[in-house]
């Protein structure tokens, strides 16, 4: 496959640029980004077997910045790790990652936060009840209008002037199932969010 000196040259800022923002991921696995690349743009910048340089415009400007591909192939990367480890910790640093790229990404990121952070809570009430046993648990009151409010107390500090304890020990069990659920499902909610996107999302092979 023959290929001129200004083609080349443009392939090789390309593949550099992106090379630069991949810096710090694992060597081999930069190497096969770039290697892959690189046969990528070749192929679809030589239909007829001679890459010229208007051909290779053409297929850099479909892959668009190698900042923007950069970013894509790390948060690919995260996601996949993620889906192995199935840790929230991982799953959260990938959705941070995603929810700087998309409006989609951004929306599972807050709901993954709410059902985690709402998770963890019910179960530090049911572990903490033990401890605080007049002040931790599920409380309810009702304001000067009327209307009842709900709200998760850890237990710490004094018990509030007006409402009640609506649970009472049964935040126990009740914290322990609904909490570890919540996790699990936000979990399995993530992920499956992210496989959608990765197979939405496939990135240019070699």
């Amino acid at each position: 496959m023959s290929m001129g000196s200004d083609a080349q040259q443009k392939i090789e800022s390309y593949l550099g640029r992106l090379r630069a923002q991949l810096r710090g991921a694992d060597d081999e696995e930069v190497r096969e980004i770039v290697e892959e690349l690189r046969s990528h743009i070749m192929d679809k910048a030589a239909p007829s077997g001679e890459v010229s340089s208007a051909g290779v415009d053409a297929s850099l400007a479909a892959l668009g910045s190698p900042e923007d591909l950069a970013r894509q192939y790390i948060t690919d990367n995260l996601l996949a790790r993620a889906e192995v480890s199935r840790s929230p910790v991982r799953i959260l640093e990938s959705l941070f990652r995603w929810a700087s790229l998309s409006v989609a990404g951004f929306f599972v990121l807050v709901v993954a936060i709410v059902g985690y952070v709402l998770g963890v809570v019910l179960i530090l009430c049911a572990v903490l009840k033990p401890f605080h046993p007049h002040t931790a648990g599920l409380w309810v009151s009702r304001d000067s209008t009327g209307d009842l409010s709900f709200f998760l107390r850890l237990g710490f500090g004094s018990a509030p002037m007006v409402g009640r304890d609506v649970l009472g020990w049964w935040i126990i069990p009740v914290g322990l199932v609904v909490g570890f659920g919540l996790v699990m499902l936000t979990t399995r909610f993530a992920l499956w969010c992210a496989r959608l996107y990765r197979r939405s999302r496939v990135l240019p092979r070699g």
